[in-house]
């Protein structure tokens, strides 16, 4: 099966890393870019609070006379900020609002978290005997002397999610025992997984790769040891995919 896949980059951790992973769907563009955009807010203010710090500090008369019992100044540190907080609101709520929008998805997949590992299931692919029949598949970290060379440790699994690119898919996130988090940098998604409770999300990847991930909950003993990999391809590998899945089963 590895066969079909060609070599791709990988979206993990590096060392020493300070900034984020290059995002991979339009969710977490956005996210980045409205970081970035809060970055400026952040440095502009922090500048001149740290001005106003060290003049109050080195001219006490000036703070005296300018800054004690100013209407102006009054109006002007509660007018300021008041603007500048409509200028992050508004593309805050834009960016909120278009991660609960779910385009008519394509592909759907079922994640179901354990303790500790992850089942995934894709529904209503083929049918036989008048019956919807489903691929599904658990996925383990494999121990350190299981991974082969060039893989990452306590990020590597046994079974891959397979997705195809520039497709709409729709998660379907749930546990069937504790809380568990299903969540990928990359991907801009982190998704609780709540016993009883079927959570939704959309995807929509932009570019091939493999990504990585893991559990973003304390879930137990093992919380640390549930690492989630997702292979990124093109839709038609995808199709040849989910043939030889369904020929195995």
């Amino acid at each position: 099966m590895q066969t079909i896949f060609k070599i791709c980059y990988c979206d993990v951790p590096e060392a020493w890393q300070l900034g984020s992973q290059d995002p991979a769907t339009p969710i977490a563009e956005g996210m980045f870019l409205f970081h970035n955009y809060l970055m400026l807010y952040i440095i502009f203010i922090g500048i001149f609070v740290c001005y106003m710090l060290f003049a109050a500090y080195k001219t006490n008369s000036i703070v005296a006379v300018k800054f004690s019992h100013s209407n102006i100044l009054e109006i002007l540190w509660t007018v300021i900020p008041a603007f500048s907080l409509i200028f992050i609101a508004v593309p805050s709520f834009s960016l909120l609002y278009s991660l609960d929008e779910l385009s008519d998805p394509s592909v759907t997949l079922k994640v179901i978290g354990h303790q500790w590992y992850w089942s995934y299931e894709y529904s209503d692919y083929f049918k036989k005997s008048n019956k919807s029949m489903t691929i599904n598949f658990d996925s383990y970290m494999l121990n350190a002397n299981e991974i082969s060379s060039g893989s990452f440790r306590l990020l590597e699994v046994d079974s891959r999610v397979v997705l195809p690119t520039r497709t709409h898919i729709r998660l379907l996130v749930t546990s069937s025992d504790v809380l568990h988090s299903w969540a990928i940098p990359s991907f801009g998604i982190k998704v609780d997984a709540t016993p009883g409770r079927l959570s939704q999300a959309s995807l929509f990847i932009k570019r091939p790769g493999t990504y990585y991930g893991q559990c973003s909950e304390i879930c137990g003993i093992n919380h640390g040891f549930m690492p989630i990999v997702v292979r990124a391809v093109r839709p038609s590998l995808f199709a040849r995919w989910l043939v030889l899945k369904n020929a195995e089963a």
